[in-house]
């Protein structure tokens, strides 16, 4: 049975991976008469700032597109384990992914305080600004965590987890948002990336949810084969009854 922050992130993650595309793709058909007329300015990018803002984006992508996620999905993946080398290998994982990704969201942020016009006029700067807070928080929390069993577990765990779901997901939304600002700046196409991105975010929600059924799926096929293993020993026990009874008879 899942709980509601299971549902609240299931609802999220479907209305992310639906909506965003299409957002993008109306938002780039809308944008392409202004296109027309801001050439000269998009032509007036040199080569040294567009591979800045290409590098600023690949960096936010691996950190809140990628190693963010994955850092999520193995520590979800160690609940199962109470405790042992298992439960020691997926937190070093999770530790090792998150703060790789904090410090190539640092190194992004530094790009963009230093080489780009931050008027924070539009959604996908002051988002950013507002992510870069989280993160930084996120990892703060992540450092202070209360051993097990201990009265404070719970709320941090709940605090934790919270920040984690919401980093994950403005991440991505602020992906999105930046391709499309890309597209704005260098009037290039973003429709490619948009439809890559969109397959590695649901694959990666599809995954989240299914662990969920893992080992309810794992119980079942326990059960099943115990049912099996039981009907092959009733019906052997049957047959060995019927040959003593004809043996006496």
């Amino acid at each position: 049975m899942l709980v509601p922050h299971e549902v609240c992130f299931q609802m999220s993650s479907l209305l992310l991976v639906f909506s965003l595309p299409m957002v993008a793709s109306s938002s780039q058909e809308r944008n392409v008469g202004s296109h027309a007329s801001s050439n000269a300015d998009a032509h007036k990018v040199s080569s040294r700032l567009l591979f800045e803002i290409t590098l600023h984006g690949f960096l936010l992508w691996v950190s809140l597109g990628l190693l963010m996620p994955l850092g999520v999905l193995v520590i979800r993946m160690s609940k199962r384990e109470e405790s042992g080398k298992k439960l020691k290998t997926y937190f070093r994982a999770h530790a090792i992914l998150q703060m790789l990704s904090v410090l190539l969201a640092t190194a992004g942020a530094i790009m963009s305080i230093k080489n780009f016009s931050n008027s924070f006029n539009n959604h996908h700067q002051r988002m950013g600004l507002v992510l870069y807070g989280i993160i930084w928080l996120q990892a703060l929390a992540g450092f202070l965590r209360p051993v097990r069993g201990s009265k404070g577990r719970f709320p941090w765990f709940f605090g934790h987890w919270t920040l984690g779901i919401t980093v994950s997901l403005l991440g991505v939304i602020n992906i999105y948002s930046g391709l499309l600002a890309y597209s704005e700046k260098t009037s290039r196409s973003i429709r490619l990336w948009v439809i890559l991105f969109t397959i590695e975010v649901s694959f990666i929600s599809f995954f989240y949810l299914l662990q969920d059924k893992l080992e309810h799926i794992q119980k079942q096929g326990v059960i099943l084969g115990n049912e099996a293993s039981g009907t092959i020993d009733q019906m052997a026990s049957h047959s060995v009854k019927q040959e003593s009874s004809i043996e006496s008879g």
